[in-house]
């Protein structure tokens, strides 16, 4: 199995199902594929294999997933598709001490070669700090959480 199969297995199983909760700001959901990132997309009809395939195109590839370290890979992998690509790499870069820029770039790569556990728990921990300030974390911030502690754990 690839780090991408695996990961996405990780992330199939935080995410689960259908949900359409009114005050999920993703709106109507489905293994985590959600209505406002897709808006084209029949999310009730939603299949394991479709969505891998987004996984795949939307988030693993613009992540480099197939050039970081596997437990690295699985946590800015989950971090994109919970909390955007964007920030997934600018809480990395700050994790590894290089520019913020968003752009998987040489000097993020270089640093990512050399990294080990201080700085995937550097970058799990700007994960957290990040949901704090996120708006409904009253409601959903237990969740996120326990996310993190989970994919932590199960990797």
């Amino acid at each position: 199995m690839s780090n991408f199969d695996d990961a996405f297995a990780q992330i199939v199983g935080v995410e689960g199902g259908y949900s359409n909760d009114l005050q999920d700001p993703g709106g109507e959901t489905k293994y985590g594929i959600s209505k406002r990132s897709y808006p084209n997309e029949n999310i009730p009809n939603m299949t394991l294999e479709r969505s891998k395939m987004l996984y795949k195109r939307d988030y693993w590839d613009k992540v480099k997933g197939d050039e970081l370290p596997r437990i690295l890979g699985s946590f800015v992998f989950d971090a994109a598709v919970n909390q955007g690509v964007d920030p997934a790499i600018r809480m990395l870069q700050r994790a590894l001490g290089v520019a913020q820029d968003g752009i998987m770039g040489l000097d993020t790569m270089r640093k990512i070669r050399d990294s080990g556990k201080e700085e995937c728990a550097l970058f799990m921990a700007e994960r957290s700090m990040r949901y704090f300030g996120t708006r409904n974390f009253d409601k959903f911030g237990r969740g996120w959480l326990k996310r993190l502690f989970i994919v932590s754990m199960e990797v």
